[in-house]
């Protein structure tokens, strides 16, 4: 699997999706737009029903629910991950990424545009808050 980097500000539920799903952003940004789901919505990183709405498009099936993050070797093979966890104004914002294990590697696909590396490893600096597992 594959990191796809967020061609928006705010995509980043919408490039998560799109690596799981193993398309290109704009691909995805294209069915999520036909759903109604638009990155710039604050709805998309603040809460998790438009992701899961995406990820079914894609015949992608999640847990209905968050799991609270205890630690990474906790986490399931495939996850959406909610990292930079913050309170704005009273409401929840986080950053999507998507958690990966296979063959033994462990790695964080992390669509941020600015990275210099968006297959991450550096686990002591993410502070992931909650995930849902993802099947595959």
């Amino acid at each position: 699997m594959d990191a796809v980097i967020q061609e928006e500000v705010s995509g980043c539920g919408i490039a998560a999706c799109a690596a799981l799903a193993g398309v290109s952003y704009a691909e995805a940004r294209a069915r999520a737009n036909a759903l109604g789901i638009h990155a710039w919505d604050q709805r998309l990183w603040s809460q998790t029903d438009h992701v899961r709405r995406l990820l079914q498009a894609f015949g992608i099936r999640a847990a209905s629910g968050e799991t609270p993050f205890t630690d990474w070797d906790a986490l399931p093979d495939r996850a959406l991950l909610a990292i930079k966890w913050r309170l704005e104004n009273g409401q929840p914002f986080w950053h999507w990424t998507v958690f990966v294990r296979d063959g033994g590697d462990a790695r964080v696909l992390d669509s941020k545009k600015a990275l210099k590396h968006n297959v991450r490893r550096d686990f002591y600096r993410m502070k992931p808050r909650w995930f849902i597992a993802v099947e595959h």
